[in-house]
């Protein structure tokens, strides 16, 4: 049972390595632009991660207030999540690497 196992891992592995190396390669400016997209996702997850990080610090703030003060609190930490979140849709979209 094993090494039906194990002979199955590597046919599958064998199979994928097989199928990698049939892909052509990609061109300089199209690694270019997977590099550019790659790492304006990552620069949006970054930003969505601090401004998310960022909004429950507020709203920790905000428990400690009561009534108005703390509705007008919480409408401010909102209003400032979303204009993070705005801010951190513009990382998703890169522009065009030269």
């Amino acid at each position: 049972m094993i090494n039906e196992t194990r002979t199955a891992l590597i046919a599958i592995a064998f199979a994928a390595l097989l199928t990698a190396c049939d892909k052509a390669a990609e061109t300089p400016p199209e690694v270019r632009a997977d590099i550019a997209a790659a790492e304006a996702r990552s620069e949006a997850d970054v930003a969505m991660a601090k401004a998310e990080g960022e909004y429950q610090v507020a709203i920790e703030r905000c428990d400690a207030l009561t009534g108005v003060e703390r509705q007008a609190c919480v409408d401010q930490a909102v209003q400032a999540l979303n204009a993070a979140k705005d801010a951190a849709q513009g990382f998703a979209t890169p522009s065009q690497p030269q």
